[in-house]
């Protein structure tokens, strides 16, 4: 089987196989939303929201693809839908054991709490925030209008490929969930090609962190074992 060596990559343009001869419907939108062509432009994204040197992290179809919405040419060009899942269990995740670990457990328990016979649950200093997960904190830092915030302050909005609804009326079509989309794509695609610790520590530095969770956390049964000293 033969390869051409000098075609152009999957993401810069739609594969010929995928074309049809002839455009059976004319295009709905007059004025379609100017999507971005230029490579430096987008790795100055991957820079400001990664790092310095973030834009040397991901492969460059990794790079496109982690930003393509299935909007965008059909999704002929591929699409960031698997991704955005992968990376959105890590960040729920690390978001789970970000609030666990910084919650204050030093409230005393009701009075409707308490055992009528006197008898105490099992205790473990690992365990003791667990209740904080059933609140509205966890849905705050993993909520779509929050990664899209995020994602506008790191200038993602200017790279993301999209096809709205209505270019005139972003958000109208569905904005939110297309940043915060691509902000969990890369998460995964970190997790994919440098692995799980890299991936862990952007999900925390670069998003929950930002968003107004602990610094420095670290998992609450390594803080109440005894530090061990030379004798």
């Amino acid at each position: 089987m033969e390869v051409d060596g000098n075609a152009p990559p999957r993401w810069s343009q739609t594969p010929p196989a995928l074309k049809a001869p002839v455009r059976v419907r004319p295009p709905r939108i007059p004025q379609p939303l100017k999507i971005n062509k230029d490579q430096r432009k987008l790795d100055e994204f991957y820079n400001k929201f990664l790092g310095r040197d973030g834009h040397k992290m991901l492969s460059e179809e990794t790079k496109w693809l982690a930003v393509t919405n299935k909007s965008f040419d059909a999704g002929r060009r591929g699409f960031n839908d698997r991704l955005a899942f992968f990376g959105k269990r890590i960040l729920e995740l690390q978001c789970s054991l970000g609030l666990i670990s910084v919650a204050d457990t030093s409230h005393p328990m009701k009075i409707e709490d308490l055992d009528p016979h006197g008898r105490e649950p099992f205790r473990h200093p690992a365990t003791e925030s667990i209740e904080c997960l059933l609140g509205g904190a966890h849905h705050w830092f993993t909520s779509h209008k929050q990664l899209a915030n995020l994602a506008e302050q790191y200038g993602l909005p200017e790279v993301v490929r999209w096809h709205p609804r209505d270019p005139e009326r972003l958000q109208a079509s569905g904005s939110e969930l297309v940043y915060a989309q691509a902000i969990l794509s890369i998460i995964g695609a970190l997790a994919l090609e440098q692995g799980g610790a890299v991936a862990n520590r952007i999900a925390m530095e670069k998003v929950l962190m930002p968003l107004g969770l602990k610094r420095n956390w670290r998992p609450r049964a390594e803080i109440s074992q005894p530090s061990q000293t030379p004798a």
